[in-house]
């Protein structure tokens, strides 16, 4: 039986691709003879490409990520995907992390390194929590204002007029998208 190298590639938006070409480089490089990409964010909790990278890799082979934060959104989600990985008899390597949990040391790193993540984004969470509650405490913060919304009477005023929602768009600087959403709500 002849094991794979298997990549998983993943930006949060469209926006991100020059990182996604980036990632999609250094899976080449490293002989990847499949790679699995998507451009979600961390938080969705989907990931098809991910779940469809899980389902094709076989007992020896590889699966290869470029860093661990595109792989996983927390140390749960990470223990979650080595779970399915070692049932399966498939390996892990994280490139920028010179990773490979074919080893003991490995292994460790891994689990070390994906506690540390997650606490560091624990610490980030709590300071923003913070300084947002000393914001309120101050008038200052008062949460982000619809655009689209405030911008309701516009959009319709333009529809009624006949404009395409490309148009109102480019008029009004909102997407395509919100606008829907107001027509449909209207």
């Amino acid at each position: 039986m002849t094991s794979a190298i298997i990549g998983y590639a993943r930006t949060s938006t469209i926006d991100q691709t020059a990182g996604l070409e980036a990632q999609l480089r250094d899976l080449e490089a490293m002989g990847c003879q499949r790679i699995f990409k998507e451009q979600l964010s961390s938080v969705d909790t989907k990931r098809p490409e991910l779940e469809r990278a899980i389902d094709y890799v076989r007992e020896g082979d590889t699966l290869v990520v470029t860093k661990l934060d595109r792989l996983a959104r927390s140390m749960t989600h990470l223990t979650e995907i080595t779970g399915k990985l070692k049932a399966k008899g498939v390996e892990l390597k994280v490139l920028a992390l010179n990773l490979d949990t074919s080893t003991p040391t490995g292994k460790l790193m891994l689990n070390l390194l994906g506690s540390i993540a997650e606490f560091e984004r624990e610490l980030m969470l709590e300071r923003q929590r913070e300084g947002i509650a000393k914001a309120k405490a101050e008038g200052k913060y008062h949460g982000r204002v619809p655009t689209a919304r405030r911008k309701t009477d516009d959009i319709l005023r333009l529809k009624a007029e006949g404009k395409t929602v490309d148009a109102i768009t480019k008029e009004l600087g909102i997407s395509r998208s919100s606008i829907f959403r107001v027509l449909r709500e209207a």
